[in-house]
């Protein structure tokens, strides 16, 4: 049962690991609400693209890891 207990424990250590790191992850993160009629000004524009250009990278990432050639069969369909 040595094995089993230490697959086990390795698993919890990572997951535990893994939530934590999400966590930190969301704490950091600043949420700016975007309101319909109402004015920004450049700061909080800059932050937000900024906020988003960081969502995108992440997507892309995770797209390049699950799926390598994505970015191929994009360009295809846009033509």
């Amino acid at each position: 049962m040595g094995v089993l207990e230490f697959i086990t424990s390795l698993v919890a250590m990572v997951l535990g690991a893994i939530t934590i790191w999400i966590v930190l992850l969301r704490k950091g993160r600043r949420r700016i609400k975007v309101e319909p009629d109402s004015s920004y000004n450049m700061g909080e524009l800059a932050t937000m693209a900024d906020s988003l250009k960081e969502r995108i990278d992440i997507l892309e990432d995770i797209l390049d890891a699950e799926v390598p050639d994505w970015r191929e069969q994009n360009d295809h369909a846009a033509e």
